[in-house]
């Protein structure tokens, strides 16, 4: 395809030095063999991605050692946590990923310049939305999801610190878009790994101390990962900054074109985030019915799910990638391509880590605790939900395709099916007409089948092109 080897001409119409490496990724993309792009593109933040879940689960392993009050505490915060992390990276950060990306496709490089900016703006004003709604209304989200004494005071505890770090949580997902957008990953893959390196060490001596470091207990685990994000925003805003990367971080003048190009896409990925941690938020919320150690078992097993998240969206950024400036150039059939081998790829990943903890449900359960009744309901959670996980993936993966081709609707509509069966029918037959943890746990298996089903339908039956 000539038109991937095409100039891509700045506002006084000569190429700058810069632009050569997004030019090159561009040509790769277009015309290069799909699995081996997913691969170039999505093996660094996978890389990363397990990386920082490993230091995740490290840290609720540290947690555990405080009790069970902390970890039902960190239990609680976690479906917020994970609500802005998902909203700030698989949300308005897919949205940013897509916007450059096609735009890159479409050879506006102007406009992708221009949109780095707006991106850092994003940051700054979502980051400190979230900081205040998580400051002001912690205390009575935490007691409705059934923490009390101990592990009320924990949550709160975790979450006010934790979240007094919004804004460099946001500035470091969604620069890490801007790049990933433009097909450059090895650098903020590179930031967030060394940053990960740094957090393994450093979350435990603040929570139990060492040398001159205060013993802060579960405190100290939510002041490492602020000090974490700090770092890694600033060293993305210095690296855009200079420029290397094809696109240089500099002020341009607001304009909403630019920012609906992103809002188009993440504005509905991030209500599609609001509805899973909506869901996880619900179930929790019904499981608490049975007691603390049945609110620990579940969120240990829930983590997993979570964890699978992050798990395929080193492959979902780069399906964004590719499908985004395919769509961009006009190769609808293309991005078809790869939203299918990114399913299966996406599928056979969570399938066969779903028939591993089916099987074995205490091998992932006994790293985080030795409760008798936390155990028995985590293993049943794990081996009614975990056998249908493939469906979870490969439904995820498609939506991340999605939206790289602005086609995000079905996939949320799919996610809005989860919310009411799991969520909504799953809760009330549980508060309304005493429904056992099984059969709760069913509810929610089901609604995995009817994500994944929609998802693959819309891809199938979809219209996908340019928008108008």
């Amino acid at each position: 395809m000539n038109s991937a080897r095409m100039a891509v001409a700045s506002d006084s119409g000569r190429i700058k030095p810069p632009a050569a490496a997004a030019l090159a990724s561009r040509a790769f993309i277009l015309e290069g063999p799909i699995v081996p792009g997913l691969l170039r593109l999505g093996l660094p933040t996978l890389i990363v991605i397990t990386v920082q879940t490993l230091v995740g689960v490290a840290e609720a392993y540290f947690v555990s050692f405080l009790g069970t009050d902390a970890l039902a505490g960190v239990a609680v915060v976690f479906p917020v946590l994970m609500l802005m992390q998902m909203m700030a990276n698989g949300g308005f950060g897919q949205g940013v990923a897509s916007a450059i990306a096609r735009a890159i496709g479409g050879n506006r490089f102007a406009d992708a310049q221009a949109l780095a900016f707006h991106a850092l703006v994003l940051a700054l004003v979502l980051g400190g939305v979230f900081m205040v709604a998580a400051l002001l209304g912690g205390p009575l989200l935490y007691r409705a999801l059934g923490a009390r004494e101990g592990a009320l005071t924990a949550a709160l505890t975790f979450s006010n610190i934790t979240f007094l770090g919004a804004v460099p949580i946001w500035m470091t997902a969604l620069l890490a878009a801007v790049l990933r957008g433009s097909g450059q990953v090895k650098v903020p893959a590179l930031i967030t790994f060394t940053g990960a390196l740094v957090l393994v060490p450093l979350s435990p001596a603040l929570i139990f101390g060492l040398g001159p470091l205060p013993r802060l207990g579960i405190a100290g685990g939510a002041a490492a990962n602020g000090l974490y994000a700090t770092l890694c925003a600033a060293a993305m805003l210095l690296y855009l900054r200079m420029g290397r990367s094809g696109l240089r971080l500099a002020v341009t003048p607001l304009r909403w074109r630019l920012f609906k190009d992103i809002l188009g896409v993440g504005t509905l990925s991030a209500l599609s985030t609001v509805q899973t941690n909506l869901t996880v938020a619900l179930v929790t919320g019904a499981v608490g019915l049975y007691g603390t150690a049945a609110i620990a078992g579940y969120g240990v097993a829930a983590r997993l799910d979570y964890l699978l998240i992050p798990l395929l969206f080193g492959f979902g950024t780069a399906a964004v990638t590719m499908v985004g400036t395919a769509i961009g150039a006009g190769d609808v059939a293309r991005a078809r391509r790869v939203a299918w081998v990114g399913a299966l790829i996406g599928g056979g990943a969570t399938g066969l880590i779903g028939a591993v903890v089916a099987a074995f449900p205490t091998l992932w359960l006994r790293l985080f605790t030795d409760d008798a009744a936390a155990l028995a309901t985590g293993a049943q959670y794990l081996r009614l939900v975990a056998p249908f996980y493939w469906l979870f993936g490969v439904g995820l993966m498609i939506y991340f395709a999605s939206q790289g081709a602005q086609r995000v609707l079905v996939p949320l509509l799919g996610g809005t099916a989860r919310l009411l069966l799991a969520g909504v029918v799953g809760w009330f037959a549980s508060a309304r007409f005493g429904l056992s943890l099984a059969g709760l746990f069913a509810f929610v298996a089901a609604a995995q089948v009817v994500f994944g089903a929609v998802c693959v339908a819309g891809l199938a039956f979809g219209r996908w092109g340019k928008k108008a």
